[in-house]
């Protein structure tokens, strides 16, 4: 099969994992081990993905090959493939709008955010020129200027979208219908890891419900030391990954909890952790009797990998999408994949309603009336 040609917005920690994971899975014994969730989509398999064209900002990265440039500070997420093929991409100078934070400009020499010296290129003729087929947006929360820029760049280019960032695009119903009409799929909104902060909470909020507790409170705490978290520390930028976190969770819920019971965002930077994200979850409620129940816990994942696991699921899912001819939001992977999809569904749910629309079988009768089904329960 022709290889799925995917370009990259912002060259940071998350595309160093997809990228190094590329290869990695490439191996055949590395395929059949740990960290798929599918090996194969539509019979691409991970090594399938063939990145043709990359933009960033930063001056360590924008003309530099783009294997060379994911390792560039200041990434800093694990390494686990360091041998990487010379890619034939150099990263593009993309233009700024608001991709940078006024702060992040403080931090020390090794840190700081500094743009690089050259002209920005128009994003929606490189794509055209790199015969790119789906974008990856992977650029800093709170970049709405910016992740609309690439947006439309998609749009002009006739390139699917996955927007991995919390900007509503997919979730917006003005954005849905431009993509609708141009007849060009998105899969979005702010990816969900594989095993993150947002589905345990969501799954342990689920099991609430399920086995008849009631959730009085709970909030989520995280920390972490990569640019992420960084960027985050300007709070003008935090409401739309607040929003996106919360309102993933709140969907879990038969009653919806106050404002004040639930308090769910990024909470601080610590420089030493580098890529490994901590979050703490804690859970209060009332079981049966009025019996109380509190429930604390504690994860610590390497941010960047547990996100790319996913992404490399949605790009094949994206490809596929365009293969078949379908347009707009679609719907199944981005329940399953992002944390603000245009239609929230119950986990369970979304992984069926993914395998089914894998498998082309989205349609059936049995998996729409089961989302619906679920939709009414929820309600």
């Amino acid at each position: 099969m022709a290889k799925i040609r995917v370009a990259i917005a912002g060259v940071g920690n998350c595309a160093s994992s997809l990228i190094q994971g590329i290869t990695y899975y490439a191996d055949g014994e590395h395929a059949a081990s740990a960290g798929l969730m599918h090996p194969d989509i539509g019979g691409w398999k991970p090594c399938d993905i063939d990145i043709v064209a990359a933009f960033d900002v930063d001056r360590r990265k924008v003309g530099r090959p783009l294997e060379e440039a994911i390792f560039a500070k200041p990434n800093c997420t694990m390494v686990f493939q360091s041998e990487l093929p010379a890619s034939g991409v150099t990263v593009q100078m993309a233009p700024i709008l608001d991709g940078i934070a006024p702060h992040m400009a403080d931090y020390d020499d090794d840190e700081a955010f500094r743009a690089a010296d050259a002209e920005p290129v128009d994003v929606a003729q490189s794509l055209r020129d790199s015969g790119a087929e789906v974008l990856i947006c992977y650029l800093p929360v709170g970049s709405e200027q910016a992740v609309r820029h690439y947006a439309r760049a998609c749009l002009d280019a006739g390139v699917a979208m996955v927007n991995c960032v919390p900007v509503f695009i997919a979730s917006d119903p003005e954005w849905a219908e431009k993509f609708t009409k141009a007849g060009i799929p998105i899969i979005g909104d702010d990816i969900k890891s594989q095993v993150g902060a947002t589905i345990v909470h969501r799954s342990l909020t689920r099991l609430f419900g399920d086995r008849g507790y009631l959730l009085d409170r709970t909030y989520q705490l995280n920390t972490g030391g990569n640019t992420d978290f960084l960027n985050m520390l300007a709070v003008e930028r935090l409401k739309s990954k607040k929003t996106s976190k919360t309102e993933s969770v709140q969907s879990q819920l038969d009653a919806r909890l106050e404002s004040k019971n639930i308090h769910i965002g990024p909470s601080d930077y610590v420089p030493w952790q580098q890529d490994n994200k901590v979050a703490f979850i804690r859970m209060e409620g009332i079981g049966f009797g009025g019996a109380p129940i509190e429930l604390e816990m504690r994860l610590s994942v390497q941010d960047s990998p547990n996100s790319a696991g996913v992404v490399i699921d949605a790009v094949r899912c994206a490809r596929l999408a365009l293969e078949r001819g379908q347009a707009g939001p679609i719907e199944a992977p981005s329940a399953y994949f992002m944390k603000s999809p245009p239609r929230q569904m119950r986990d369970s749910v979304a992984h069926d309603a993914c395998e089914a629309f894998i498998a082309g079988e989205d349609t059936k009768d049995g998996v729409v009336a089961q989302v619906k089904m679920t939709e009414v329960a929820a309600e």
